[in-house]
């Protein structure tokens, strides 16, 4: 078994955005003339996550209407009182979908589904940038 550690950069427009690194991280795979393994990856933080979803302009808006709904960011989070900042909706955010996801390659090709790509969700109020690491074992 061997394992190979890459690093993708994104930078966010804070809470809400949501980012497609599907390219970036098939194109480590590519790179590294990976033919089957696995792909971990995983954003370091507590106010940002990764997902699969179908990337299109409507979904991304209905899963922002649903966190806000779920999660409201102007609600009183008593992280607010420990920190006196505002992102307790971005740690609860997180927390609930995650801050890593693991995909099979095979034939040097993500195991993703045709309309499924890979996000980055920012749940942080403030713009951000960050650095996702990227780990294939094989």
């Amino acid at each position: 078994m061997a394992v190979i550690t890459s690093y993708i950069s994104i930078a966010t427009q804070g809470q809400g955005d949501i980012i497609d690194i599907t390219l970036d991280a098939q194109k480590i795979i590519t790179g590294n003339k990976i033919q089957d393994g696995l792909l971990c990856l995983f954003v370091p933080g507590s106010t940002a996550a990764i997902t699969t979803i179908e990337f299109e302009p409507g979904l991304q808006k209905d899963i922002n209407l649903f966190l806000e709904k779920i999660i409201p960011r102007n609600a009183n989070y008593h992280h607010h009182d420990t920190w006196h900042d505002d992102n307790g909706s971005s740690h609860l955010r997180t927390s609930m979908i995650g801050p890593s996801i693991t995909v099979p390659i095979v034939d040097g090709t993500l195991t993703l589904g045709t309309w499924q790509q890979i996000v980055v969700i920012e749940c942080d109020t403030r713009k951000r940038n960050r650095k996702i690491v990227a780990q294939i074992v094989y």
